[in-house]
């Protein structure tokens, strides 16, 4: 019995010291994120590209493609911008943790198996910047699938800060049926190459 409540009284602790560490993760990128519109700005190029692929006409999706380049622009000048600021921040406030489940202070602890969120911020904003910039030269609708992974692995990115990798998986599936291994192979090669290169510690 008294084996149990240990156990318990560990558990319920953990909890209690990772609920705090996530809310202060939390804070730290709704603050920074407050000064921009990128939530707004992702949500209507997302929009933006179901009713552009909805349409029956060349020329109808035409007119959408263009309008929504305006959108693309801004969403990339903002996050660049937010990635600039966020890197300003010091080391201590910005590493994630590798590990599957969210450990206290495992990135004081165990630094050897995190990555900086300032690194990962800046693959994100490279990566979109170059979709935006299509310099692969993609027709369109491969534009916007690419972009769309572009944006789901940076988001993917944020929640694995703010909770763990786990969590941020889990997300994604639930909102956006999409697995994370999905995403990694959907942007593009400089994104994934540099990523995946962050993620497992080269």
């Amino acid at each position: 019995m008294d084996i149990l409540i240990l156990a318990i009284l560990i558990a319920t602790g953990t909890f209690m010291l990772n609920a705090k560490e996530q809310r202060k993760r939390i804070a730290l990128l709704g603050k920074h994120l407050a000064n921009y519109q990128i939530e707004k700005l992702m949500e209507a190029l997302t929009d933006g590209y179901l009713r552009a692929l909805g349409e029956s006409t060349d020329e109808r999706r035409s007119q959408i493609w263009s309008l929504l380049s305006t959108t693309e622009s801004q969403l990339s000048e903002q996050f660049s911008r937010f990635a600039a600021d966020f890197a300003k921040l010091d080391e201590t406030q910005t590493r994630i943790s590798r590990l599957s489940l969210p450990i206290p202070f495992a990135e004081r602890l165990l630094p050897s198996f995190t990555f900086d969120m300032r690194r990962a911020l800046a693959i994100h904003a490279r990566g979109i910047a170059h979709v935006v910039e299509n310099t692969g030269h993609l027709a369109a609708k491969d534009r916007a699938y690419m972009m769309t992974a572009e944006l789901f692995l940076m988001q993917h990115t944020c929640h694995w800060f703010c909770k763990s990798k786990t969590i941020a998986t889990a997300r994604m599936l639930a909102r956006h049926q999409t697995p994370h291994d999905q995403l990694v192979a959907s942007v593009s090669a400089e994104t994934r190459n540099a990523y995946q290169t962050l993620i497992q510690g080269g």
